[in-house]
């Protein structure tokens, strides 16, 4: 069964844990979007990955991972993590990991656009993790990127590099930020290059043999689908399209290859960066950041955190066909004597289920709560479904008659063996 596993909140769901989970029956794992900028946390055996552009299943041994056409390659960055993962035990061989020819290059430049472009929009600023994310999409829309294909064939790669570090450059002179010299960044690139050059390859014969000869291929999206270009809370989206079609787009295989789509989400809801939070509680936040829980493994931030919004997760188990959902840290709720959930939001006087897409309308949205007891007690030994504490259940009954999905697994704690299928 081919499953895409997809985050339903604004990213940092635990995606990585479940993806890591389900590799056990997996032969192929596939990131399709995104780039550096995500942060996948793994924790197995008591030893702790952090990911960003590498797919989970790069921690097994005889799984093949391919980073398909629509993720962002930083070259620079990839290698730095290849060695890291390495030094943890873990080997990365071209067998292991194929890099589509296809995908778009992220240049050192285009860290410091991302930052200009931040600086521009002043108090209205994105609050990206200025990794060159967006500056990357933009000129693959703008058809003036390079794809890891040009980057096998250096002299063409120099020949082109002035003009787009000179057109970078004059942006950056704006805002008193570093430039650049062509050759300096051909060097860095192309240095970085080499040792990814065994792992290129056109990726979409490969998939479709898998498909073909009836391998389980699994999808892995990175971010959230609040953050989806097109479905997200507008304009504080990333730049890809980070729902379940994406992987489609991004991996070269077609909508009838998927059989199943996992939706991953919290039993809370968080958030990093700018943007609405309608449910956003400081004493939650509070209470879990001293738990030592919910910073950005990307950046480190504190992400806020609040109530579960079900208005959001209703609208993104439409949007990606979800049949099954993954809820993550149930147990960081163990200790709350009541839990509130989003039902809908008041704006204006009407009572909204689904989100809006006036932007506007978010500064006037108020969430209208119900509340249900909490358990008062540990879930992180707990091992089946029935383990669980009678309030624990109830709260993820509601959790699914609210989303109109089932559960499919509950996480209680961080580790591969604090999974609990449904």
């Amino acid at each position: 069964m081919n499953t895409i596993v997809v985050g339903l909140q604004w990213g940092d769901e635990g995606k990585g844990k479940i993806v890591d989970y389900l590799m056990e029956d997996a032969d192929v794992v596939v990131r399709s979007q995104g780039g550096q900028n995500a942060g996948h946390t793994v924790i197995t055996n008591g030893k702790k990955y952090v990911l960003h552009l590498l797919p989970s299943g790069i921690l097994w041994d005889g799984k093949q991972n391919v980073i398909g056409n629509g993720v962002v390659l930083d070259p620079i960055g990839l290698v730095a993590e290849i060695q890291k993962v390495e030094a943890q035990g873990v080997k990365v061989t071209p067998e292991k990991l194929l890099i589509s020819d296809r995908a778009h290059i992220v240049l050192p430049f285009h860290k410091e656009l991302d930052v200009a472009r931040e600086l521009a929009l002043g108090d209205q600023k994105i609050g990206t993790t200025k990794r060159g994310i967006g500056p990357t999409y933009a000129d693959k829309i703008n058809r003036s990127g390079f794809r890891a294909a040009d980057l096998l064939k250096p002299d063409y790669f120099r020949e082109q590099l002035p003009r787009r570090v000179a057109d970078a450059n004059e942006v950056l002179k704006k805002f008193d930020l570093p430039t650049f010299h062509a050759d300096e960044v051909a060097d860095a690139v192309l240095q970085a290059f080499e040792r990814l050059k065994p792992h290129i390859s056109d990726a979409i014969p490969t998939l479709h043999s898998a498909w073909k000869s009836g391998k389980t291929i699994l999808f892995e999206g990175a971010q959230g689908s609040l953050l989806d270009v097109d479905f997200g809370t507008f304009p504080f989206v990333t730049s890809s399209n980070t729902t379940s079609g994406g992987c489609c787009t991004g991996s070269g295989l077609p909508p009838n290859a998927i059989q199943r789509v996992i939706g991953v989400c919290k039993a809370y809801t968080t958030r990093v960066g700018s943007g609405p939070f309608p449910t956003v509680d400081e004493g939650l936040s509070e209470y879990l950041h001293n738990l030592g829980r919910e910073f950005g493994a990307t950046t480190g931030r504190p992400r806020g955190c609040g109530w579960l919004d079900t208005v959001l997760l209703r609208y993104a188990c439409m949007i990606n066909g979800v049949t099954g959902l993954a809820i993550t840290n149930l147990d960081g709720l163990d200790e709350y004597e009541t839990l509130k959930i989003c039902t809908a939001y008041d704006i204006d006087g009407a009572t909204v289920s689904l989100p809006p897409s006036d932007r506007s309308a978010w500064d006037r949205a108020v969430p209208i709560y119900e509340e249900l007891p909490g358990w008062k007690c540990d879930t992180t030994a707990c091992r089946t479904y029935a383990e669980l504490p009678t309030n624990a259940k109830a709260y993820l009954n509601r959790f699914a008659e609210l989303c109109d999905a089932p559960v499919a697994f509950v996480g209680v704690g961080p580790d591969r063996v604090q999974t609990i299928i449904a």
